[in-house]
């Protein structure tokens, strides 16, 4: 589910901005971008997230401004002095005339500057942490206002797949009526071999009237949408059970049109599949 949330934590010294950002995912991914004078409580920072956010693509970064005047970076002078040296003999290696420039060259080799290292105010900390809490409450906010709005959704689509569901009814009636012609028919037309085996005649005819019986597919289709609902009414975080009541919604659905070899009935159990989709469509969305 996707989610924003941002914070400021601001004193004498600096500005920090945290920003944190959303998207679904079946598991917990951060990506955590922080200075390096926090690198230490990384996994603190990470804890903090996942207890919090629970799942999904996490990217969080945190920004500071300085107001104070910075100290400069440290040089480290017997690095620089070993590439100097280095790069003196690399000059009469090639035997270059030209004198270059070897204190621009030095001074943007590896850690000949040091950046000034700070010490972790633990005071500074805390106030730290509690602004992550509240961009994080901004985040859980914001996906919490984006599931009520999935949840009317899924309400209206359910509703839609049980109202599609009573209109079968009418159809089921006259689709009886037309099978028991048939077999009526097939009496008539095989009356000879009916008393010369009856018994298995009967037990083909109670088979091929079970094979047509879409009442038991209709009674756990019902059952299982009402379910749906009151999951999702009375159930936190139920995202991946929705998503299993919704493959046996899906189940039932298909044989239901599988077995009802009645045109009218089929296109109906075509929107039915349709608002089940979007339905799939959206859990993808939810914890």
């Amino acid at each position: 589910m996707t989610g924003y949330g941002k914070d400021v934590l601001e004193n004498n010294a600096r500005k920090i901005t945290i920003e944190i950002r959303t998207l679904n995912s079946k598991q917990l991914d951060v990506n955590l971008r922080l200075p390096q004078i926090y690198r230490e409580k990384e996994l603190n920072i990470r804890s903090v997230l996942g207890k919090e956010i629970g799942r999904g693509k996490v990217d969080i970064s945190i920004n500071i401004e300085h107001k104070e005047v910075v100290t400069a970076p440290v040089i480290n002078r017997s690095v620089a002095r070993h590439y100097f040296n280095e790069l003196q003999e690399l000059k009469g290696l090639f035997q270059q005339e030209t004198q270059p420039d070897y204190l621009s060259l030095v001074v943007k080799m590896p850690e000949v500057l040091s950046p000034p290292e700070f010490e972790i105010d633990e005071e500074e900390y805390g106030e730290l942490l509690a602004t992550i809490h509240n961009a994080i409450e901004k985040v859980n906010t914001f996906r919490l206002n984006e599931g009520k709005i999935l949840e009317k959704d899924f309400i209206y689509r359910i509703h839609n797949i049980l109202d599609l569901l009573k209109q079968v009814e009418p159809f089921e009636k006259e689709r009886t009526l037309h099978i028991k012609e048939r077999i009526k028919s097939n009496l008539e037309d095989f009356a000879q071999d009916i008393q010369s085996d009856k018994n298995r005649f009967e037990q083909e005819v109670i088979y091929y009237l079970e094979k047509l019986d879409i009442t038991e597919e209709k009674l756990r289709l019902k059952k299982h949408c009402n379910y749906f609902l009151e999951t999702l009414a009375n159930e936190h975080a139920a995202g991946k059970k929705l998503g299993f009541v919704s493959q046996e919604i899906g189940r039932e659905i298909n044989t239901m049109g599988a077995k009802a070899n009645d045109f009218n009935i089929q296109q109906i159990v075509v929107l039915m599949k349709d608002e089940l989709e979007k339905i799939k469509e959206q859990l993808f969305n939810i914890l």
